[in-house]
This record gives C-alpha cells, structure tokens and sequence, in this order.
C-alpha cells in the first residue's frame, strides 16, 4: 500500500510540473519574427563575420533593426539580396561582384635575408624584422590568408603565391584582414588590369631583390590614353574609375609588374 500510495503522490506532482511547464512556456515565450526566421534561412550560413556581426543570426537581427543594410553581407549572392530585398520590403541595387587580388608576383623570386625557422605563419613571420623576405613589401608566402578564407578560394601555387580562385572568391575581406603585408584589395570583376607589387623602393632597391617589382619608370603612365595610371611613392597606382583595362599599360611595363587577371 506504502508503495501504491509513493506512485500515486510521484505521478500528480510530475502532472502539476508538466502542466506549470506548459503554462509557463506559453507565458515566457520569446516572439520571433517571422521575417527573421526567413532572413536567416536566406543567408548563406558561414558565420564569417565578414559583415562586423556575430554570425549570420546576427546580421539578420542587425538587419531587421535597420543597423545594417543588406550589402553588408558580402558573401550573399545577387539572387539572396533580391529574395531578402521582397521579404524586407526594399528596393536594391545590384551590386558589381569584387575579388580579392593579390599586390605582389614575387614569390620565390625574392631574396631571403634570412633563414626564418619559425612558425609557418606570415603574421608570426612579420614580427621578425618584418619578415624572411629581402623586400619589406613582399608576400612571406606561409599561407595565412588560405587558412583565413572561410570559402576555400585561395591556394598556395609552386612560387609560394596566394592564388585565388575568381568563382569561389565571396570577396568577404578576410584576406585583406588576414595579411600583415596589407597585399590584398578587393577588386571588381569588371576590371582585369592590376599592379602586382607594393614595394614603395625606388627602382634601383626594387631591381636588386625582386626582378618584378615596379621600378617606377613611368612608361605606364605615358601609355595610358585614359590617364587612368599614376606612379605615386615609386608604384604604379591605377584609378579604376579611368580604367578601361585596355592593357596598354602591361605591354609597355619592362618587369612585367601590371598583368591582366586571368
């Protein structure tokens, strides 16, 4: 009976903690808008951060709460940003895509000055004199950037060159973060003709590391017809706004510097 009598008493409080459960439930509930889920669902769900937010969960918060716009998520496809555009109720403009493009072809070319033995990490590498490489300005090589892209859109060629992928890049700017040499820009697609160098030497310094360097000879800047190139601090700057990516300026450039993207 004692025992019939402890069944009896267990099973009417499990049923009064499940109906207060219950209740409770219905009570403190958290609404959730309804956009949000959608918003959420549209988003590509790497949780890059690229977009300053913690997560895509959060950008579409950061959204809906008008602290964000919808070109702040730099991975999603043009189609996402119109689905979210009609669910959210905006008008969009398209955006022209970006990829990231690497300012620098020396790779194995460069002079070490040293023998680094370190940790196979460029930022690690930097905190040393700046580097193994004998110009200050060149591409370490250790792959810190293809570690950084949360896309796989970057591999490490033959040279010791970051090489990215135009199809898989998200131009999320993680790259552009990830590198202590500052050697990646995001470019737009439309623009192939970019200057592989960020050395600042003047051409002599440049010649006696690095045979591809920008040697400031100028000869760009006299070929262009759109004065769309200026040699500012000894390096080949382009104005994209000018640029019609011609490529007078890569037939006349004597190291091979300003190449045409593939």
């Amino acid at each position: 009976m004692e025992i019939l009598i402890a069944i009896l008493i267990l099973s009417i409080l499990g049923l009064l903690f499940g109906i207060g459960l219950a209740v409770a439930s219905k009570r403190l509930a958290v609404q959730v808008d309804p956009k949000l889920e959608a918003v959420q669902h549209l988003l590509p769900g790497s949780n890059c951060g690229a977009c300053g937010n913690p997560g895509c969960f959060g950008f579409a918060e950061s959204l809906l709460s008008g602290k964000s716009t919808i070109d702040g998520c730099r991975v999603c496809s043009d189609e996402v940003r119109e689905k979210i555009a009609n669910i959210m109720g905006l008008a969009l403009e398209k955006q022209t895509k970006k990829i990231a493009t690497l300012h620098c072809n020396g790779g194995r070319q460069i002079k070490d000055k040293y023998l680094y033995e370190g940790v196979n990490d460029c930022i690690a590498a930097n905190l040393v004199l700046g580097g193994q490489k004998a110009c200050v300005f060149a591409c370490l090589g250790f792959g810190t950037c293809v570690e950084a892209c949360p896309f796989g859109a970057i591999s490490m060629s033959p040279e010791s060159l970051p090489v990215v992928d135009k199809i898989k890049c998200r131009s999320c700017n993680k790259c552009v973060l990830a590198c202590p040499k500052k050697l990646f820009s995001l470019v737009s697609v439309t623009h192939n003709v970019y200057v592989a160098c960020s050395s600042h030497d003047i051409g002599k310094d440049v010649k006696a590391v690095c045979p591809v360097g920008c040697i400031a000879c100028k000869l760009c800047e006299k070929a262009c017809k759109f004065d769309a190139i200026h040699v500012i601090d000894n390096l080949a700057v382009i104005d994209y706004h000018k640029c019609t990516s011609c490529g007078d300026c890569v037939k006349v450039c004597p190291a091979k510097t300003i190449r045409i993207r593939e």
